[in-house]
């Protein structure tokens, strides 16, 4: 089996997994006064400590969340309910998450606007972030990875414009935590959000970075984070996030270049194949992902064709799968439903080789054969 799968999730790193082991045993409640509770709080609050370290921010600014769907949902919703009624401004390729947020708070009377991206690229310019600002701004969200295209967005050039103008900008990292250099400070961004399980850790843990001063009405309301997420925090699962995001970083300069040169071999093998052409930006893009279209394939018999001939890929964002629409991403980077059907999203990661890599373009030229075979005899 070639797992070519990582943008959906990532293997739990067998050293966080052994290093969860001494979260399991402060089994306290870390809102506990007593011994327990203390032991439990200490160890909360080294995970704190090492998930800001690692994204250059202090402890207090970290909000430990369950993942980063809620991370997004708490800086969005909780920012905008925080301030009142306003403007909001957004992409039309931004996670689910982010986009089920931002209809919530259409529904509640708020305005918001959703920039175009350039077809095929799928990127977004600062100057399109300017312009589409109001006198009634509140918030900016922007990820800064696209999770199905892996294009890189100008984030640091877009919070300057917002700062200019006193607009609170926001950044879903997801993508790009643990494969790209993540310092606030640097980006000057106001909230971004994370999630253990893309850089190795567990599922169930994420965290928001909050900027100093800045104030959220509380989604899941509490007295624990600080009063911006209520409910006993999954210990466990809080530092085994820490020591994956500590020691994924690490390993980024490392990584990420040998990341990249898998990336060139694999879209270099798939893109000399006939139609085959690439989705998202060709040089401004994250180093594991490769998102493809076959076109004139039958999009359902080609994922099932990779999955039978042993290649773990995906046609977009896992949080998507099962359902029957096309995906957003791809059309509105300007793909046919039935070209957004037939493409795949190939992402890579730390255990994958280049013999795999090799073989799963192999594969791919006989899965996306026989599916085109299997569209022109219906």
């Amino acid at each position: 089996m070639i797992y070519l799968d990582y943008a959906a999730t990532t293997p739990l790193d067998p050293e966080v997994k052994t290093g969860m082991e001494q979260a399991f045993g402060a089994w306290g409640n870390p809102s506990s006064v007593h011994a327990e509770g203390r032991r439990a709080k200490a160890l909360l609050e080294e995970s704190r400590e090492r998930v800001a370290k690692a994204i250059g921010a202090r402890s207090r600014e970290i909000i430990f969340t369950s993942g980063g769907s809620e991370a997004d949902a708490l800086a969005i919703l909780g920012y905008a309910l925080a301030k009142g009624k306003g403007h909001l401004l957004s992409t039309r390729l931004e996670h689910s998450a982010v986009l089920i947020a931002m209809g919530g708070l259409e529904r509640l009377g708020y305005a918001v606007t959703y920039l175009e991206p350039e077809p095929l690229t799928g990127m977004v310019y600062p100057d399109q972030v300017a312009q589409a600002l109001r006198p009634d701004t509140l918030l900016v969200s922007v990820m800064a990875v696209n999770n199905e295209l892996g294009t890189l967005y100008p984030i640091r050039e877009m919070a300057e414009v917002c700062k200019a103008r006193g607009v609170v900008f926001h950044t879903d990292a997801v993508q790009a935590a643990g494969t790209l250099p993540l310092d606030v400070q640097e980006l000057g961004v106001d909230m971004l959000s994370l999630a253990a399980h893309k850089f190795y850790g567990p599922k169930g843990a994420g965290a928001l970075y909050l900027r100093k001063g800045l104030e959220l009405f509380p989604i899941a309301p509490g007295k624990q984070e600080q009063g911006f997420r209520g409910g006993t925090e999954n210990l466990p699962a809080v530092y085994g996030m820490a020591l994956a995001l500590e020691k994924a970083v690490r390993l980024i300069p490392e990584e990420t270049p040998r990341l990249l040169a898998l990336r060139h071999r694999l879209e270099s093998a798939l893109l000399a194949l006939p139609g085959v052409e690439l989705n998202g930006h060709p040089t401004h893009r994250s180093p594991k992902h490769v998102n493809v279209t076959a076109k004139g394939a039958d999009g359902e018999g080609l994922l099932l064709n990779l999955d039978l001939m042993g290649v773990c890929a995906s046609s977009g964002s896992a949080c998507s799968s099962g359902s029957l629409e096309p995906s957003h991403v791809l059309t509105a980077i300007g793909r046919s439903k039935a070209e957004a059907r037939a493409s795949v999203r190939f992402s890579l990661g730390r255990y994958t080789t280049e013999a795999e890599v090799d073989e799963a373009a192999r594969i791919f030229a006989q899965a996306a054969g026989r599916s085109r075979l299997t569209d022109t005899a219906r």
